[in-house]
């Protein structure tokens, strides 16, 4: 098989005629010659705004490739084929705490192998989350145990559902992972987008599917199911305990807990499981019109392509790195509260990323200079800025125009931006919820970004609190094996520390599985 590097074409003749007419003339071969292409790449080159082109990888099979010369752009290459290694016999089955990202992938790797694992989440399933996640959304009347941070898919459900990761894949374990999504109801296109997404929508009937996949392979799913408390003897795992209640009896817990889980932190630590405190960034969400980001990136070209999006960095006089994080053409600001008296946003998107407004986290990132060196500082501080931004937005939203959070006023009237919101918003000032030297950081960056996308630090752009649940401020512990200090648990993806995103938890999910099973 050979790979096509480099094959571009113009944006508004971006046909299927074209791309296999491009094909043809790089190989100089005939349309019989070939016996199939698949496209391995697809990405968009917008550096220059009179001209902007899809740059194509292709896969192709000729039926004669020993007359190709190999060339930079014209190379050898192999289908990618994800192959753990299995020889080990597990005593009892896994079980896997979490159903986001992480646990998901380990349960659906355990389960196609015939491990039979067992998942115990402390949310709800995908059908009664949406109601329930819904009803707050519109009422206010928050479900402590089942909402937007806890239930079937994890927090990722209520997401753009982005799968870009810049993790190396020798492994092929990114291509298993969208592989899994695709065979679960996802497009085929998320194999070559350089941006893939899979929206909020879509994520709802895929997460759904890969559970039925895994009972179906004799695993089991339980949900409303926290864990609350582990039995260890000699260092070691002998049990684990759901709901205050029912005790399970295993050697083999995997902890894909998610960032939010903060009590289950707590009895980590009382039971002395190692873990240590890491640098995490807090801030804000901004709002901006989609048509702006639009025209900046793509110029003329926009009506010919999806909605743009942005990745945006600065390092302030502070030395604090402030970037965009979580960015989400097209699409909501969301209520992702999880606890009484806190409030916290995050960005969705569907499938269509069809609003009018862009959004993005703006983040600043925060070390123990910043919140202290004890184990839990990091979760006291993200608290405490989730219960003013309560405070300010009275259990809504708080949302304050640029202009005004600039001098440090209250927003009283909107301008040509409207909010686009899941959750009920009032206007606020976020100056009284973020620490000042993070609001001098946020709008010195601004300034910086408005150099790179005109109008990105207009007065009527909109800013929305409070962004505190970016990654997770505690890392379990794991050696080589990816086992912690108590042996026979395993601490696997974000919440544990190890991943930041969707594809990079499922990936880790497979890495935890592979270590186990080898």
């Amino acid at each position: 098989m050979l790979r096509l590097n480099q094959i571009k074409i113009l944006v508004s003749e971006d046909t299927k005629d074209n791309l296999e007419l491009s094909i043809r003339k790089r190989l100089n071969v005939k349309q019989e010659d070939i016996i199939e292409y698949k496209i391995y790449k697809k990405s968009i080159d917008a550096r220059r705004k009179d001209s902007v082109y899809y740059i194509y990888e292709i896969n192709v099979n000729l039926k004669n490739e020993s007359i190709i010369k190999r060339t930079n752009n014209i190379l050898d290459t192999e289908e990618e084929v994800y192959k753990p290694i299995i020889n080990k016999k597990i005593i009892d089955r896994p079980v896997i705490i979490g159903f986001g990202p992480a646990g998901m992938f380990a349960a659906y790797e355990f389960a196609k192998h015939g491990f039979k694992p067992i998942v115990y989440e402390r949310g709800c399933d995908v059908e009664t989350r949406i109601k329930k996640v819904e009803e707050f959304w519109k009422t206010g009347a928050l479900d402590t145990e089942c909402n937007v941070q806890f239930g079937e898919g994890g927090a990722g459900t209520f997401s753009d559902g982005k799968l870009n990761t810049m993790i190396k894949d020798k492994e092929h374990r990114k291509h298993e992972v969208l592989s899994v999504f695709v065979k679960n109801g996802a497009d085929e296109s998320i194999m070559y987008t350089n941006k893939p997404h899979l929206g909020t929508d879509n994520l709802r009937t895929i997460v759904k599917n890969m559970r039925e996949k895994i009972i179906s392979w004799g695993g089991e799913v339980h949900f409303n199911s926290k864990l609350t408390d582990i039995r260890i003897e000699n260092n070691e795992l002998q049990g684990i305990t759901i709901n205050d209640s029912e005790y399970i009896k295993t050697n083999c817990l995997i902890l894909a807990i998610g960032h939010s889980a903060r009590e289950t932190f707590y009895m980590l630590n009382d039971h002395h499981v190692s873990m240590n405190s890491k640098p995490f960034a807090v801030g804000l969400r901004v709002e901006h019109k989609q048509s702006l980001i639009n025209e900046n990136q793509y110029g003329k070209y926009a009506k010919y392509l999806p909605p743009a999006d942005y990745k945006l960095t600065y390092t302030a006089e502070s030395g604090r790195g402030v970037y965009s994080f979580c960015m989400c053409p097209g699409g909501y600001v969301v209520n992702s509260s999880s606890i009484e008296g806190q409030t916290v946003v995050n960005g969705m998107s569907n499938k269509a990323r069809e609003s009018e407004n862009a959004n993005s986290a703006i983040i600043v990132t925060v070390t123990n200079k910043e919140y202290g060196d004890e184990l839990f500082d990091g979760i006291s501080f993200q608290e405490k800025l989730e219960k003013l931004c309560y405070k300010e937005g009275n259990g809504n939203i708080p949302v304050q125009k640029n202009i005004d959070f600039k001098n440090n006023v209250k927003t009283t009237k909107i301008g040509n931006i409207k909010p686009i919101i899941k959750g009920n918003y009032v206007f606020g000032n976020l100056r009284n919820v973020l620490p000042e030297y993070l609001c001098n950081d946020i709008i010195e960056a601004f300034k910086d970004f408005d150099n790179k996308i005109k109008g990105y630090d207009a007065d009527d752009v909109l800013l929305l609190g409070v962004e505190s649940r970016t990654s997770s401020p505690i890392r379990i512990n794991r050696d080589e094996y990816l086992e912690s200090n108590i042996k026979g648990i395993y601490p696997c993806g974000e919440g544990a520390g190890y991943a930041g995103g969707i594809t990079s938890s499922a990936i880790d999910g497979l890495k935890v599985f592979e270590s186990i099973v080898k």
